[in-house]
Order: structure tokens, then sequence, then C-alpha cells
């Protein structure tokens, strides 16, 4: 017998299934793919003995004490602030948005300066809300930071035109008058010394993973252990839990292409945007910067290039890997049909994460949304 049936092991689910054992109760967890640890999935590259961030960098951020204790529970961490660096026609600007980068554009020196440059180069949108990404852009930060570092990239990332993109997307942005470069405000940041894979796999230490396991597949095959669960965790699609009853919702993807160079440095920082339209990756990851101490006995490096990529389902030539959903309204309108259908239909199921949440969500907060989930189960964490 099974307590808990765990699908997906990635944050949620790992999170989850440590914190049900804790609890005495017996879990099985299953993943379709052929590694646990899902996106934030890190490995050491044979060729140069980097550790890789393979479906991308992940830098863990939080300014929430208890989310910082738990995960340090399962690794050890190394500090590492994310400031990462911008290019547009070889010009090359601070991320995020700060005195430095206001400084190349404009050439103002102090923040009152900087601030009143974009109050005269800005558009007053106070007597409505702005309509999209693009006014919300053009509100914060006038056009020519917009037509610089924000529309060429975020066409890319997400595939469609600025003007018909929610302007909720630019919330994610930070715009700071100081000379800060760290990426984040959060409290605490860092990367697991031995990568995530092993701190996920130190969370899922005694408990069964079974892995290239499609869930619904497994479903029909075990239907009696399934029925006799006492729950399911579900963190795959939510559309595709329902088999699309109400349509399948949008996601975005992405494709890394992989390069090791005979140097020991080639872009002396972790991460480069290309923001341009034109150039089609949006992001170059040297992973040798994510731990400042590593030392290779070999002068080589490893990059990987990042280029978005419509989503394609398991059905097509060539499938791929959702990444991000896109909410967008007429997205948000079916996933919220299918929250009331799962409420209805399947009240011993949870449903957690990126996918079956659909919600765009940094790691911190999937581990705050995994934490509710076990509290509402089983009263405390362990």
């Amino acid at each position: 017998m099974i307590d808990y049936i765990i699908v997906g092991a990635g944050l949620f689910g790992s999170v989850f299934a440590q914190q049900a054992t804790a609890h005495g109760k017996k879990c099985l967890v299953i993943d379709k793919r052929t590694h646990i640890a899902g996106n934030i999935y890190t490995k050491i590259d044979n060729n140069t003995g980097i550790l890789k961030h393979v479906y991308g960098p992940h830098i863990f951020h939080t300014s929430d004490e208890i989310v910082w204790n738990y995960v340090n529970n399962y690794a050890k961490f190394s500090l590492f602030i994310n400031s990462p660096i911008a290019i547009y026609k070889s010009e090359i600007y601070n991320l995020p948005f700060n005195m430095n980068t206001f400084n190349k554009l404009w050439g103002v020196v102090t923040p009152y300066e900087a601030k009143e440059y974009i109050k005269r180069n800005t558009v007053d949108f106070s007597t409505k809300r702005p309509k999209n990404l693009e006014e919300q852009a053009i509100a914060l930060v006038g056009m020519e930071l917009y037509t610089k570092l924000i529309k060429g990239y975020t066409e890319k990332q997400w595939g469609k035109p600025c003007n018909s993109l929610p302007a909720s997307i630019i919330n994610r942005l930070p715009l700071r008058f100081n000379y800060d470069n760290n990426y984040f405000c959060d409290t605490y940041q860092g990367i697991p010394k031995d990568g995530y894979t092993k701190m996920i796999q130190n969370m899922l230490t005694g408990i069964p993973v079974e892995l290239e396991t499609n869930y619904l597949e497994f479903a029909k095959h075990h239907s009696k252990l399934v029925k006799n669960a006492k729950k399911i965790i579900y963190t795959g699609k939510l559309d595709e839990y329902f088999n699309y009853c109400y349509g399948k919702l949008d996601y975005r993807s992405l494709k890394f292409e992989d390069k090791v160079l005979d140097m020991d440095n080639y872009q002396g920082v972790a991460v480069v945007n290309f923001t341009e339209k034109n150039i089609k990756q949006t992001r170059i990851i040297e992973h040798r910067h994510f731990d400042s101490k590593f030392h290779s006995s070999i002068d080589k490096t490893l990059i990987s290039y990042e280029y978005p990529e419509e989503y394609r389902d398991e059905n097509s030539e060539y499938p791929n890997d959702p990444y991000y959903p896109v909410n967008d309204k007429s997205n948000n309108c079916i996933a919220e049909q299918y929250k009331m259908l799962r409420k209805n239909v399947s009240p011993n199921v949870i449903f957690g994460g990126r996918l079956a949440e659909y919600k765009y969500y940094d790691m911190d907060k999937v581990i705050v949304s995994a934490i509710r989930a076990v509290k509402m189960e089983f009263g405390t964490l362990k």
C-alpha cells in the first residue's frame, strides 16, 4: 500500500515527498524524465569538470527564513550574487536596471537626475492602466530603454509582440536608483555547492523513485494502487491531467546548445543577455562563473546558448519540455476552468508547481506552495 503517489521529482514533489515520509507516510515518486530534480537538474560536464545547469541558470534566492532553513537541511550553499549584463549592438549594460544602466544610457550620475530623465521621457498612464507589456514598459522607463533592453529580448522570449503580452510580465524586472548590480533583493542568495540534483537526492533519501514513467500510463496499468492511495500529488501539466477537455494551455520552451571552448574565461560573467531581436539566442551562460572558487585542471570553459522555442507536446515529431506558462488573458481563463474542475472532480489530488498551478513561480515560491500543501495535509512542517 502507498499513501501518497507523487508525480514529478522536481521541487514541489520532492518537498512534499520528504515531508510526507517524515510524517510516517509511505510514498512513491514517479517522473517521466530520465533524472530527478526537474528543471533544476545539474550535472558535472565530463569534458571540463564544471557543474552544468542543464536547463538554464538557477540561482536560489529568498527572503523567507523558513524556506532558507529548509533547503539548508539538504544542501550547503555557496554565496552567488547574480549580476548579468545585457548586450545591445556591442554596447554593454548592467542588469537589473540601475544607476550604472542609466549612466550608460543617458549620462546621468545621481538618482535625482535619473528620475527626472525618466519622468520627462515616459508616458503617463495615470488616468488608465497600461493595457499591455509595451505600455507598461514605456510607463516605467521610457522609449529608449524599452527599445534597447526590453523589446527585442521579450519578443524572442515569448514569441509574441510586446503589445500583445500582459503588462504583468514586466513587473518581474526590477528598477533601482542605486549602483547595485545584484539582480535580486532577497536576504538569502546562493547555489548548492554540490548542485541542485544532490539537494533533491538528499530530500528523496529512502523514498522509492521510478523514472521514465508517465503518470497517465502508470495509472492505467496500476489502477488499484492509484485508487487505494490516499492522495496523488500531481506536478505535471494541468490541462493534460484533464485530457485537454477545455483546450490546450500555452507554454514556452527553451533549447540549449553547449560548447566547450579552449580558454579559461569566455565572457567574464555567468549570464549575458542579447537584447536585439535579430540575434537568435536570448542568453549565453558560462557555467564556471556560478562557482567563484572553481578551478579547472584544464584551460577549458563550458558555455550554453539559450534559444526560446514554441512548446511541442509528446505527439509532435520533435517534442520538447514546457518551461513557462503563458499567463495572458485567454490562457488564464482556460486555466481557471481547469482549476474549478479539479476542485469538483479530483478532491484526492493535490496540484502543485509551475505546470500544475499554471503560475510563473520562482524556486522559493514553489517551496512555499509545497509547504502550504504539507501544512494543510499534516498540520505541521517537520
